[in-house]
């Protein structure tokens, strides 16, 4: 895919249908936070995390659509958000961090979209690798009901299924929560 080309569900947000703040006060977020927000497309997630754990946090914010990116870059640059990075890749190909880089990883509403192009065994080995050992990876998927907005009931993803996704990866499931009407957040920590 290039840099032109608008991935698979590309401009769309979830962002206003999930409790945010729920989302943040799970996860171990601290003013130190290494934080990186998997398809973070314009970004809404990564600068929520910014401006919750402050300036001395680091937020990576992964995308393969270019202009969701720019305007991630352009919205950081008008809050004064220094610690907000925006990164071009391909999810399904590599994600370019060091190894044992992060401490939090989210992927929200993302997951399903990257099974449409793949196992999703890149996406999630690559995690693995980039989170430092007992990193916690957050996944916000819808929920597999019919009704409500979202993508088709044939790739929702139930919160067993997510979980069947990530084990053989190292995670290990903490809890399963509502993130919303339409939404489920699901909390692993890597233990390999």
């Amino acid at each position: 895919m290039n840099a032109e080309e608008k991935p698979h569900g590309a401009g769309r947000s979830t962002f206003e249908l999930v409790d945010v703040d729920r989302v943040f006060q799970s996860l171990p977020l601290t003013p130190s936070t290494v934080f990186l927000d998997l398809g973070c497309g314009k970004g809404k997630y990564a600068l929520a995390a910014a401006r919750f754990m402050g300036p001395h946090s680091t937020v990576y914010g992964i995308d393969a659509w270019q202009k969701g990116l720019e305007e991630l870059k352009q919205q950081a640059a008008s809050e004064g958000l220094r610690n907000v990075i925006a990164i071009h890749a391909n999810l399904n190909e590599h994600i370019p961090l060091d190894n044992a880089a992060v401490d939090v990883c989210l992927m929200a509403s993302v997951l399903h979209d990257l099974l449409r192009e793949s196992s999703g065994d890149t996406v999630m080995a690559e995690t693995a690798r980039v989170l430092k050992p007992g990193g916690r990876l957050c996944i916000i998927e819808f929920k597999k009901v019919g009704d409500g907005p979202g993508p088709p009931l044939s790739v929702r993803l139930s919160p067993e299924e997510t979980e069947a996704l990530i084990m053989p990866f190292g995670f290990v499931k903490d809890r399963v929560t509502d993130a919303g009407p339409f939404h489920y957040l699901i909390a692993a920590s890597l233990t390999l």
